[in-house]
């Protein structure tokens, strides 16, 4: 499928059964940072896998904010004939003296989507929660909502919607109050089924809740199980969690209109506890919902720890070891085929050939 037919039946087709029998997929290139290659090269990695789509997340390309580069990848993606999607980073202001800036860099996040070709321009409200400012959750979300509307008029001329990646911030459904709030004439659902379950949530929860208003989905596998203190999570490759992707992609094609899929194996992380029988846990959730919380409970008494070989490089915020980082960059490779591989034998997903 030429990318300008499928952009066109974004427009034209509608929501229900929308999406088509074949999706599109392609790489989101954060998942390959270890390898430190520049925009160039993960083009061309991503053409020789035979993708549709490259997505340009956290670029580590030296020349990342130089206009005429971005000239360079748009001409580039398009001579691969690969569909391109890229973004910026989180934009909540940690004070009301930094609202200024945090919609300053996220107007520059715009100019350089445009530049490249993007649709969208990828975004978050905060990494995680431990990382928002001082306040009350609904605070954060107001605030949130007033940057959004303060680059309303630039990602309108510029024909692009903000694309809200669910993070470990704020659940699902509060993810829809921004984009409800913001306008969602210019802002979307970047779709992620890897955070939610940092956030109680079962994946499947979150695509029935935010699909209806994605922009771009990425999957990303999870182990989720129960253990003394609480319930574990780890990511790993896709299809070796315990996340239904069946079930993931049924829901999708009921709700989603037609996006781009991107396969996002971030690996190489401990397993983290999530202390939910604690009441200092949830002081951290006051509104969390019971229904979704069962159903994310149902998830880990139905998984179990994750028993393949991996390298882990998150070494608490210290460097990978030198003698660790050939290891890390081989098994991130690796994990992105093998992930890729399972996207297309078991989900039926890609467009051009499977190879």
């Amino acid at each position: 499928m030429l990318r300008r037919t499928f952009l066109q039946s974004l427009a034209a087709t509608p929501l229900l059964a929308s999406m088509p029998a074949r999706i599109p997929i392609g790489l989101n290139t954060y998942c390959l940072r270890s390898l430190r290659w520049n925009d160039s090269q993960l083009l061309e990695y991503s053409a020789s896998l035979n993708l549709d789509a490259c997505f340009l997340q956290d670029s580590l390309d030296p020349e990342v904010n130089v206009p005429a580069h971005w000239t360079k990848v748009r001409e580039q993606a398009e001579r691969l004939g690969l569909h391109l999607e890229t973004g910026g980073p989180a934009f909540l202001p940690k004070t009301a003296e930094e609202f200024s800036q945090s919609v300053d860099r996220l107007t520059k996040a715009i100019q350089r989507a445009k530049g490249m070709g993007s649709p969208i321009v990828r975004s978050l409200i905060a990494s995680d929660r431990a990382h928002m400012p001082p306040g009350p959750l609904e605070q954060h979300i107001e605030t949130a909502i007033k940057v959004l509307k303060a680059v309303r008029s630039q990602a309108m001329d510029a024909g692009l919607k903000i694309a809200i990646e669910n993070h470990k911030d704020i659940q699902c459904w509060q993810t829809r109050q921004v984009i409800e709030g913001a306008g969602k004439e210019f802002v979307g659902s970047y779709l992620d089924t890897g955070n939610p379950v940092f956030v109680c949530e079962d994946p499947l929860t979150t695509v029935e809740t935010l699909g209806p208003y994605a922009v771009t989905f990425h999957l990303r596998d999870s182990v989720v199980y129960e253990v003394k203190d609480g319930i574990a999570v780890q990511w790993v490759p896709l299809g070796e969690g315990n996340v239904d992707f069946h079930r993931i992609l049924a829901k999708a094609r009921e709700v989603l209109p037609p996006v781009y899929i991107y396969i996002k194996p971030i690996t190489g992380r401990p397993p983290v506890t999530l202390p939910v029988w604690t009441d200092e846990f949830w002081q951290q959730w006051p509104k969390a919902r019971a229904k979704d919380f069962s159903a994310f409970l149902a998830l880990a008494k139905r998984g179990q720890p994750y028993d393949k070989p991996m390298v882990v490089e998150d070494l608490q915020n210290r460097p990978t070891p030198p003698q660790f980082l050939a290891a890390v960059q081989a098994q991130q490779k690796e994990h992105m085929e093998r992930s890729i591989a399972y996207a297309r034998k078991e989900l039926g997903l890609g467009v051009k050939s499977r190879g």
